[in-house]
């Protein structure tokens, strides 16, 4: 669901009841489009974050601190000198505008009360965090938007704040709006119901256009053309029904789970999905922090691996045409045997041979059957015969080549695959270390010069079984390598997702005899830390550890067995138990 004006208006609750009144204790800025506030307010702490992140803004109230760089970027010096230990008088909606304006109160260097506005726009790839003084002025902005980027609105210091009307929505909370304007503004343009209803609305995100449709027992698909007088009554009826809860504050803020997955989240009802799970939770914080947090930090580690993921990518794919050429040079030296049946034919039966002839007709002693031979004119029946020696002999050559040339750089390419997976799976700037070193390693990446190798503090994944035994999951090849070779003994069970990349997952079996339960839990890491994650059947094969074995000169990571069990399992990990730290 879209970070929409209801989801936000729902957190400006939250926010006035947590932290109106409440001191500024600290600022940081632990991204480069990221602020953390921590105020105090009647006897508690509270840890606000702002992110004005292009693909992922958001607003909530987090427990932990986060790390912030030893130096504090200039944005966040500026709101310490003004607004650190201010006082936040008011927090505010502008209608139903995806906007929060937090008002401070604060003493200037002269001691003269004044207030500034720390202005959250949530608008997608236009997100930004802005500080203006009393008059509207911006006085800087996270983000700075010129002219050259923007024709509609410049964000720099000195220029008057404004929220861009870049498209004419009315305000869905306005007491203004009746239901003769709601069916005109839906009339005004032929198009779906639901589409016209997000688009015409601030603050209305297409799953809410849906419901109030559902409600209205109308199909969201359905011109608005064609929309009879009944349907649009219904439609109205629904709407204003909806836009009741927002303004009584009848908030209730949830989750909607399909296939054990987070689908949807909302703050008012969503009758829409009354046939799947749904859990409850007492703010919208804990919501934003249970639905997005892992995709927020998925999204800060993809940002992240950028660098590293183009030098993996660009070594792929300079391999992989590596490899194709060379299977096409491969298929090429197929001719060679029969380059040396020509020689041995002609040595054998070239006195038959005319001056002139172009071919020569034999038997082929090795099949019983008639082989025409083409000849050079301008040569003899023995140079002839000479002559496709040497074409067998460079052919072969080239093959016994291209055999060795075409496994190493298969291999090659199996290694960059599970690099580019660990990059998928890395959920910790640690994780990004130990990847780089690899690369490094590698050759792919030089160490900068006089740089020391990077302490590598990156942990595998710890899980325990419904039974208790103890499963451990690599995060990347160096990792795979020391859970399979050195953590793990030979009783252990050693389980991986067939014929793809993948994490080495290691169950200590403790010399116990393990349940079926516990192989299903082992297999599903398998499959979920694989490429074949959110798979509804992955193959996994499994084996005891002392049946791998890691072939002399072969990459990190990279082992073979000869002998394995398999089955097939789903992915899904939500019911396996991790252990923390």
């Amino acid at each position: 669901m879209a970070f929409d004006g209801i989801t936000i208006s729902c957190l400006v609750e939250e926010m006035k009841q947590k932290i109106l009144n409440g001191r500024i204790y600290k600022i940081a800025q632990p991204e480069k489009d990221e602020i953390l506030l921590t105020i105090k307010n009647e006897g508690a702490q509270h840890r606000l974050l702002l992110s004005a992140n292009a693909t992922l803004p958001l607003v909530y109230f987090i427990e932990e601190n986060k790390k912030s760089p030893m130096t504090a970027p200039n944005f966040c010096m500026l709101l310490r000198k003004h607004i650190q230990n201010g006082r936040i008088v008011n927090i505010a909606q502008p209608g139903l505008e995806r906007i929060i304006n937090i008002e401070v109160e604060h003493l200037n260097e002269l001691g003269d009360l004044c207030r500034k506005t720390l202005i959250v726009e949530l608008m997608g790839k236009h997100s930004n965090l802005i500080f203006c003084n009393d008059e509207g002025m911006i006085i800087d902005s996270i983000k700075h938007i010129s002219g050259m980027v923007s024709s509609v609105r410049e964000v720099l210091p000195g220029r008057e704040y404004f929220i861009p009307q870049t498209e004419k929505k009315e305000n869905p909370v306005s007491d203004n709006l009746t239901k003769e304007n709601f069916i005109n503004v839906l009339l005004e343009k032929n198009m779906p119901v639901y589409k016209s209803i997000y688009c015409n609305f601030t603050g209305i995100s297409p799953i809410v256009a849906q419901e109030i449709c559902y409600q209205a027992k109308v199909d969201s698909d359905k011109p608005t053309g064609a929309l009879e007088k009944e349907e649009l009554e219904r439609l109205a009826e629904a709407n204003f029904s909806y836009v009741d809860g927002i303004k009584k504050k009848q908030y209730k803020p949830f989750i909607i789970y399909g296939k054990k997955e987070p689908k949807e989240y909302g703050v008012l009802p969503l009758t829409i999905y009354d046939n799947l799970e749904k859990e409850e939770f007492s703010t919208i914080s804990e919501v934003l922090k249970k639905y997005y947090a892992t995709k927020s930090a998925v999204t800060r580690i993809r940002q992240k691996s950028v660098d590293l993921r183009k030098v993996v990518q660009t070594a792929l794919e300079r391999n992989v045409k590596k490899y194709d050429l060379q299977c096409r040079q491969l298929k090429d030296t197929e001719k060679r045997e029969k380059y040396k049946i020509y020689g041995e034919l002609l040595h054998t039966y070239g006195y038959q041979a005319k001056p002139g002839d172009k071919f020569i007709e034999v038997e082929n002693y090795y099949t019983g059957q008639l082989e025409k031979v083409p000849l050079d004119v301008e040569l003899t029946p023995l140079e002839n015969a000479k002559k496709y020696f040497d074409k067998y002999g460079k052919l072969k050559r080239t093959y016994e080549a291209l055999i060795v040339f075409s496994k190493e750089t298969k291999e090659e390419i199996e290694h960059l695959e599970t690099i580019m997976t660990a990059l998928d799976m890395a959920i910790l700037e640690e994780d990004l270390a130990q990847i780089k070193e690899e690369l490094i390693e590698s050759g792919y990446i030089r160490r900068k010069g006089g740089k020391k190798k990077e302490k590598i503090t990156s942990k595998p994944y710890h899980f325990i079984s419904k039974d208790g035994f103890h499963m451990y999951v690599g995060k990347n090849n160096y990792q795979n390598e020391e859970l399979t070779f050195k953590l793990a003994e030979g009783n252990d069970w050693w389980f991986h997702a067939k014929g793809i990349p993948g994490s080495h997952v290691i169950v200590k079996s403790g010399g116990r005899e393990m349940a079926d339960s516990t192989f299903e839990e082992a297999g599903r890491l398998a499959a979920h830390f694989s490429k074949a994650r959110g798979q509804d059947k992955v193959e996994i094969d499994y084996v005891e550890k002392k049946q791998v074995k890691k072939p002399a000169g072969g990459k990190p990571g990279f082992v073979v067995y000869y002998t394995n069990y398999s089955l097939m399992i789903d992915s899904d990990i939500s019911q396996i138990e991790e252990v923390k730290g």
